[in-house]
């Protein structure tokens, strides 16, 4: 048949006439042309702009319903949303999910909430999400089960039970009911890895294809073991399983003896054959199928290729019919189907597929029935079809509840208006009761007098734990409230409860400084390097960072030279000649640099004054001794020529560079070191393992831990730090579900676990802290992270202190700090970083608000340990004497302290009650009494400087 006969067929055919419908069918033939012309003439309604990526597990990297489009990103664990319809005709959002610490390899929304989301990964976890609208957060996951037997492969959803999922990870399946976060059940383990997972329509069969070539159904309510199955394809490359019906008819996709794709149709009720099949093509590259019942038509598109093949599928006399096939302009990292119930069925839109392209967009795929009238609706298009509202609960289909979804008519006028709500998440915006102590808990019996409140003038809303985290020198600020006309009340100290303590720091800038400060076109960088590894080192003078060439080549730039470096100049480098696994610059030597190497060597090497003029062949040492990979390497903080090593062989070794040989060892470990720190005092040395321990050690003492307690349980990175004057322990790590978190410890008291446990959000890298002993201040970030935490730690509770982000556009490589000397105090500078993105070197510096800098803020800038001038010799140290660095002030010439500054007497910055009394209505007066009132109360008229980022008055440091 041609192109033109359908065409003619329809001549002279009225709209919802017996011919019409005769010649549905043929008008189907005619959807390559309507496809390509809505795919690649319409582009306007493509979703530009988007980074999406298929990584090599995943099944599915792109769905949709009737309100999102969820798709994979460029960043593992991240998920890309946006609304499948833009509002108004405008541009639509596009939002990130950050779900997993790795790779996400299946989603899937619910066939009845529009707002629910399950994700699988390659971390191990399945989640379940709310999604929600607006500019509110993303998400809010509720749901997180733990798979356990390995990566999970598929989740899918039940098609009639509400709350009901199924996942496959490795040779295990299991059906879960949400609600109840358990497995309602674990089906027998496959010979091989599941591959793939399909329900039957009416929600009774479970089918599978697996690694070991076979399809197997099953019936998980009554028994864990297949009721059915049969030998799918020859080849145990990807196979997919489609249902075609509620009858039994379904689909299978795979490879054959020879490697060539091929689509087979089976019927469960004699499922020894296939009843037809077809072959495509020699391609290496698996099919995604797309089926719709409906209309009977399956969709192809291999994952890497620009051509959609369609096929007609029909159950009655078994056949499988080649329609068409269409070349899409970009290549497919994957396709979804939108669900019927989204088409534009007054444009007589039968199918409408979204590829999610290499060429950065989201492009829809349109398939249309010519019909002359586009202004009725055709019902023999759009028969019935299912509903929102579920026909069982899990609970109830796993008591055996077969109720079935209503259908309902997709006429756009007779759509039933009701969403379904799952009660399997609670709902976005739950109503929840005023906090104790608001205004709106109290009642006439919590409003009694407080003696402290009237025992004196004034009060103060200050937060009680920033007098703990300031140094000893520093006088943490105050909110100060005058007694003028008003006195203490319990709203007041209701405020403060509710807020909590606050941080001294909290309205911290970081601030990426002027570009002629950066160092740019950056070629080459290594992005492999290992998770123990910073990515990058620096000191006052020079920046060290790994090249992506072999024989573990080492770029150096020198920070006083800012500016772009030349496009074709051979740049000189240090060839390290093993691959870097990590990399440290000595604290009392600025031109040394230790690179550790994936041959168990450790290597010195020492640049000219001048820097690095030639490349450097021949290191100044080797370090011989670890029989594995090196993994880290730390300097001692006080101590000269004292280099710690972690390594693969589990041990921890402490090296002498004054003559080159190995002080002594440290045992214990039972799995890869993550992370290792020297206590501030150079004495103990604490580190955190992939076995789930924090240790802590003596070196001098004994080779063996002097304690040992639980650590993160997550198994995919941490690292450790002293904070606190060496008091407390920080570790940052993953928990079970794959969240960041940090956890503090007291460091006489490891064995008996963390004080506190810090959730912070979803992501892949391992959060990479620096610790500021002068501020108290800790910055976390990883590699690939568009966001630096910080927190102001303190010794009591709630221990963090939350501190402003700074959050970027762009994600960063890694990022290392400076010392203290090379902030400008002058600023109020507390930090100074080096952020080192794809091809450019940002300083970065993180200012306190303040408003007299004329004015040194010795709150802020106590004398510094002078730790870039060893305290000790290596001998003296491994004889057990311990000294401490000499500190200075960082109080600049000229500059008068800001706690001695002349005090300037108050200043009413408020106006007078009795101007709000003249001439205004009585309706007024009340209002702007209370107005008044409130404001005083709240001291919204007299706030402190830095909440407006403009600084602080003298009298609020006293």
């Amino acid at each position: 048949m041609t192109g033109n006969e359908p065409a003619a067929h329809n001549e002279g055919a009225k709209p919802g006439s017996e011919g019409e419908a005769a010649c549905c069918h043929d008008n189907l033939l005619l959807f390559a042309l309507e496809a390509c012309l809505n795919a690649l003439t319409c582009q306007r309604a493509w979703i530009r702009d988007i980074r999406g990526a298929c990584p090599a597990p995943a099944l599915s990297c792109i769905k949709a319903n009737g309100r999102w489009i969820a798709f994979n990103t460029e960043t593992a664990g991240v998920l890309g949303l946006v609304p499948l319809e833009a509002q108004n005709g405008g541009k639509r959002t596009i939002t990130q999910l950050c779900c997993h610490s790795d790779a996400v390899t299946d989603l899937d929304f619910s066939p009845f909430d529009e707002q629910i989301l399950a994700t699988g990964s390659a971390d191990e976890v399945i989640k379940v999400w709310r999604l929600q609208d607006g500019d509110r957060d993303p998400s809010s996951c509720n749901v997180a089960l733990d798979a356990k037997e390995g990566p999970v492969g598929a989740v899918l959803f039940h098609p009639t039970a509400d709350g009901t999922l199924s996942s496959a990870a490795r040779r295990s399946v299991k059906v879960w009911d949400v609600e109840r976060q358990q497995a309602l059940t674990e089906l027998e383990p496959h010979e091989d890895q599941v591959q793939s997972l399909g329900w039957r329509p009416d929600g009774s069969l479970l089918g599978t294809s697996c690694k070991d070539k076979k399809l197997r159904i099953f019936d998980p309510r009554t028994k864990p073991t297949p009721c059915q199955s049969v030998l799918a394809h020859a080849n145990a490359k990807d196979s997919r399983l489609v249902w075609v019906n509620a009858e039994g008819g379904l689909l299978s996709i795979g490879f054959n003896q020879v490697r060539e794709r091929e689509v087979r149709l089976w019927d469960t009720r004699k499922f020894d054959s296939s009843l037809a099949s077809v072959t495509l093509d020699a391609s290496p590259r698996a099919l995604i199928p797309l089926f719709d019942s409906s209309t009977g038509l399956l969709l192809l598109a291999g994952k890497g290729e620009n051509v959609l093949f369609c096929y007609e599928v029909q159950t009655g006399q078994p056949a499988l019919t080649k329609v068409t096939q269409c070349l899409t302009e970009g290549r497919s990292l994957g396709v979804a189907l939108v669900p019927r119930p989204a088409l534009d069925v007054m444009a007589c839109e039968v199918m409408r597929a979204l590829q999610l392209s290499d060429n950065g967009a989201i492009v829809p795929i349109s398939i249309l029935v010519p019909r002359k009238s586009t202004q009725e609706f055709h019902k023999d298009l759009f028969p019935d079809g299912a509903g929102s509202i579920p026909g069982a609960s899990a609970q109830a289909w796993w008591a055996g509840d077969d109720g079935q979804v209503e259908k309902v008519s997709l006429h756009p006028a007779q759509r039933p208006n009701r969403l379904f709500t799952s009660s399997c998440l609670p709902p976005s915006h739950p109503e929840t009761p005023a906090p104790k102590g608001s205004p709106q808990a109290m009642d006439a019996g919590d409003q009694k007098e407080d003696p402290e409140a009237s025992a004196g003038s004034s009060s103060s809303l200050s937060s009680p734990s920033s007098s703990m985290a300031s140094p000893p020198s520093s006088a943490a600020p105050s909110l100060s409230v005058s007694s003028s006309g008003f006195a203490s009340s319990p709203s007041q100290r209701s405020l403060q409860s509710i807020l909590g303590p606050s941080s001294s720091f909290r309205h911290l800038q970081g601030t990426v400084l002027h570009r002629n400060t950066h160092i740019t076109n950056l070629r080459g960088l290594s992005l492999t390097t290992p998770g123990e590894c910073d990515g990058f080192c620096a000191n006052r003078r020079f920046v060290a960072a790994p090249l992506l060439s072999a024989g573990g080549q080492v770029a150096i730039w020198e920070l006083s030279k800012p500016g772009r470096l030349a496009d074709a100049a051979a740049m000189p480098t240090i060839q390290n000649g093993a691959p870097v696994s990590d990399l440290c610059w000595d604290p009392f030597d600025p031109q040394r640099l230790a690179i550790a190497g994936e041959d168990a060597r450790i290597r010195l090497w020492r640049l000219g004054p001048e820097g690095l003029q030639e490349t450097l062949l021949e290191p100044e040492s080797i370090l011989r001794g670890h029989s594995e990979k090196v993994y880290s390497v730390r300097f001692h903080p006080l101590a000269a020529d004292i280099l710690a090593s972690s390594s693969f062989d589990l041990s921890i070794r402490i090296w002498d560079l004054s003559n080159g040989k190995e002080a002594m060892k440290l045992d214990g470990h039972r799995d890869q070191i993550f992370s290792l720190a020297w206590s501030p005092d150079g004495r103990r040395l604490a580190t955190v393992s992939k076995d789930g321990r924090v240790r802590v050690y003596e070196p001098r003492v004994d080779p063996e831990p002097l304690q040992e307690g639980p650590g993160p349980e997550g198994g995919r990175g941490a690292r450790i730090t002293w904070v606190c004057g060496g008091n407390f322990l920080l570790v940052s790590g993953f928990d079970s579900r794959s969240e960041r978190q940090l956890s503090l410890y007291g460091a006489e008291s490891v064995s008996v676990g963390p004080l506190t446990v810090l959730s912070l959000d979803v992501a892949p890298s391992t959060l990479i802290p620096f610790y500021d002993p002068d501020t108290s201040l800790v910055f976390l970030t990883g590699k690939g992270d568009t966001r630096v935490f910080v927190y102001e730690v303190v010794p009591e509770a709630p221990f963090f202190l939350e501190c402003n982000s700074f959050i970027s556009n762009e994600p960063h490589k890694g990022l290392q700090f400076l010392p203290k000397t090379e902030c400008d105090v002058r600023e109020a500078e507390v930090a100074r970083a080096l952020r080192l993105r794809q091809g450019a070197l940002e300083p970065l510096a993180f200012r306190v608000p303040r408003v007299k800098k004329d004015f040194f803020q010795d709150d802020l800038f106590p004398p510094t340990a002078v730790s870039w001038e060893p305290a000790l010799s290596a001998g003296d140290w491994l004889r057990g004497q311990d000294v401490q660095h000499r500190r200075i002030s960082l109080q600049p010439k000229g500059m008068v302290p800001v706690s001695e500054a002349p005090k300037e007497p108050p200043s009413r910055k408020y106006v007078p009650s009795s101007v709000y009394l003249e001439e205004k209505s009585d309706e007024q007066k009340k209002e702007e009494l209370l107005n008044a009132m409130v404001a005083k109360l709240g001291n919204r008229d007299d706030p402190l400087p830095q909440d407006s980022f403009e600084g602080v008055d003298d009298e609020e440091w006293d």
